[in-house]
């Protein structure tokens, strides 16, 4: 199968034409001899496919039919929104809630939730995705039998309704189908995507056979990596790849140094590296010193990066860590953070442009859907750092348009390193834009991208 790209931009030279075949870059020059189908590129860049290094597939994809509360503001527009979605639904049928922070209406638990919705079992997820809290209902469907650490009881042995981190046993215990992975497969492709990173600490073997599943029905077109807490091995045919063993931390129950150094030393025998969630400082520091103990080697990475205090990035450095961070909290959430995060430690907050002078390798991702899957947003907010109010959060901290779309382009087993190069012999995984880089880096939107493909094979087209 060939196509040939006429009158695109590559690397900054336009008026080029590129042919695909086999999966690859075939050639590259200045009006190739026809073969195969074309495709008028009028003049737009031709870049790599960007990779969204950190992302979480089965939440994305089950959030098409959950209630958003991330823009909500108050209790009262949290009442009206959960209202008017339980009226759509017969009673019974469940509700499933998406983006709340305790800054809306406080702590919620089973009593609060009964009181919001008696008659639909309800479950809401914090903005983190550390928590979800049920109502009596949800409760119930539950069954009965003993419960893990994260489900939440009170002094007298009764469930409250929060549970912490048990995300696969819910899942289980709830039976719920799968979600369809075809909307988000299409949704990502039309931004650019053709390699994806997810980062669920709790994708076991069914997940993970799902998530192929749609790999091979085209449902997922881009390349795919899975983390694990566990065990994982690639199937046969390449539906996707294992990646970096997860370790989650939580600075409200931290696992010891032991533990901690244990997890590493298991991830090298599978000849794995190792991914760690950190978004407080606290949690930095324990990772930093179990790589001291343990040692880290290429691959390791540091997920987020929330807050990193300026002693910490030589050691970053030092360790030869990847930070992979998303730069979009600073636009979703970043009026939040300077309203609640200790003004000493705002500079800290999700830092990008100390880090890369420092040397330390820095990739881009959504963690979608706790922000937007739009890596051009990711882009954007890398280049202004600014809040959804306008103001400037941490402006030290920016970089160039270039820079930031660098961000997406290293490899999936290598975030943070050379950018991928459209070069003859490459995979044809590309990124065709409506216009020039210059042009389309000025102002960073979904909407300039005109085509994407994966290995040579087009899988998305704007209309």
């Amino acid at each position: 199968m060939s196509l040939i790209l006429r009158n695109v931009e590559v690397e900054g030279t336009g008026g080029l034409d590129v042919r695909l075949a086999d999966g690859r870059i075939a050639e590259i020059g200045a009006h190739l001899a026809a073969g195969g189908e074309a495709l008028d590129g009028r003049g737009g860049a031709l870049i790599p496919g960007l990779t969204d290094h950190h992302i979480h597939l089965l939440a994305l994809a089950a959030q098409a039919d959950s209630v958003d509360l991330s823009a909500v503001t108050g209790p009262r527009e949290m009442r009206t929104r959960l209202a008017e979605a339980l009226a759509a639904r017969p009673p019974g049928a469940w509700l499933r809630v998406t983006g709340y922070h305790e800054r809306i209406a406080g702590d919620l638990g089973r009593a609060d939730l009964d009181a919001l919705a008696p008659a639909h079992p309800l479950r809401v997820q914090h903005q983190t995705g550390a928590l979800w809290m049920l109502n009596s209902l949800a409760l119930a469907r539950l069954g009965e039998g003993e419960t893990p650490p994260g489900v939440e009881r009170n002094a007298a042995g009764q469930l409250t309704g929060r549970i912490w981190r048990e995300d696969a046993w819910l899942r289980r215990r709830l039976s719920a189908p799968p979600p369809p992975l075809g909307p988000i497969g299409r949704r990502l492709a039309a931004f650019g995507i053709t390699a994806l990173t997810d980062a669920s600490v709790t994708t076991d073997e069914s997940a993970a056979a799902h998530l192929a599943a749609a790999v091979r029905a085209g449902d997922l077109p881009q390349r795919l990596t899975l983390m694990s807490g566990g065990p994982m091995e690639a199937p046969a045919d390449g539906a996707f790849a294992v990646g970096p063993l997860k370790v989650l931390l939580d600075d409200h129950a931290l696992i010891d140094l032991d533990d901690f150094t244990t997890r590493i030393e298991r991830a090298r025998r599978w000849g794995r590296p190792v991914a760690v969630h950190c978004v407080t400082a606290g949690e930095l520091a324990l990772t930093l010193a179990a790589f001291e103990t343990a040692g880290a080697r290429p691959g390791d990475r540091i997920e987020h990066g929330g807050l990193i205090p300026p002693a910490a990035i030589s050691q970053l450095k030092g360790r030869g860590l990847t930070v992979v961070t998303q730069s979009a909290f600073v636009a979703e959430r970043g009026d939040r953070y300077l309203a609640e995060v200790d003004r000493a430690e705002q500079a800290d907050l999700y830092r990008c442009a100390s880090l890369l002078a420092a040397g330390v390798p820095v990739a881009g991702s959504s963690d979608a859907p706790y922000a937007s899957p739009d890596p051009w947003a990711g882009i954007a907010a890398a280049v202004g750092r600014r809040t959804r109010s306008g103001a400037v959060l941490g402006g030290v901290e920016r970089i160039g348009p270039a820079a930031a779309l660098g961000l997406y382009l290293g490899a999936p087993d290598d975030p943070g390193g050379p950018p991928r190069r459209v070069v003859v012999g490459s995979p044809a995984d590309l990124c065709l834009l409506q216009v020039p880089l210059a042009q389309a880096l000025a102002e960073p939107d979904a909407a300039v991208v005109a085509a994407t493909f994966v290995g040579g094979r087009r899988v998305h087209a704007a209309s």
